[in-house]
């Protein structure tokens, strides 16, 4: 009877750990595919993996904070956070998907540096999460201060890779296929922002 009043606790922030290194695994595969095409269907496909794995973690702590009573943060920001990372790996899915789906093969510069900015925000988001359960809300500070940063490189890399893209591709359909694929690269660097906003929220609550 006790354990059905006071059910076993819900490590949330164990699952936000679980969620953020498997985006930071779907953006190291983009790195690999953006260097090189050659593997494209492959790294594709480990994506693809990864994002089936995010919709999962999503769905469970969604269930599984309809389930709890007492939870370690509001729960809005415990909805808003992990929605937010499964987001993230939706679009880098989704920039994945289109490069296959448009057969595009031939790497472009700007785009290997928008997978890279990527990547390295999500090990910095990775950083930052990993500090909730421990309430070193300083360190998350410093982080979301380096996410905002590489958010504003990837903002100038992606209006720089347009202009280049315009400028030196002549056939207007490749322009469009790519444009396509920056806009879902710029989308997720834009994301991983809206998650470091939502770590700020926690703690300014909580500090």
């Amino acid at each position: 009877m006790i354990k059905k009043i006071f059910p076993k606790e819900i490590n949330f922030f164990e699952m936000f750990e679980k969620a953020a290194l498997n985006v930071n695994r779907g953006a190291t595969s983009l790195v690999e595919m953006m260097d090189n095409f050659g593997v494209a269907e492959a790294k594709a496909k480990e994506i693809y993996e990864a994002e089936q794995e995010g919709d999962m973690l999503t769905h469970e702590v969604l269930r599984r904070l309809n389930k709890t009573f007492i939870t370690p943060l509001d729960r809005e920001d415990i909805h808003s956070l992990i929605s937010r990372l499964d987001d993230i790996l939706d679009l880098i899915w989704a920039s994945a998907d289109r490069a296959v789906l448009f057969k595009l093969n031939n790497p472009l510069p700007d785009a290997a540096e928008l997978a890279k900015t990527l990547h390295e925000t999500t090990e910095i988001i990775t950083k930052a999460i990993s500090c909730l359960k421990g309430k070193k809300y300083s360190y998350i500070q410093e982080y979301c201060i380096e996410i905002n940063r590489l958010e504003n490189r990837s903002d100038r890399i992606f209006r720089e890779g347009l202009v280049k893209l315009f400028d030196n591709i002549k056939d207007p359909i490749i322009v469009i296929k790519w444009k396509e694929v920056y806009e879902h690269l710029e989308d997720a660097s834009d994301t991983c922002e809206d998650v470091a906003n939502i770590l700020e929220s926690i703690v300014l609550k909580h500090a």
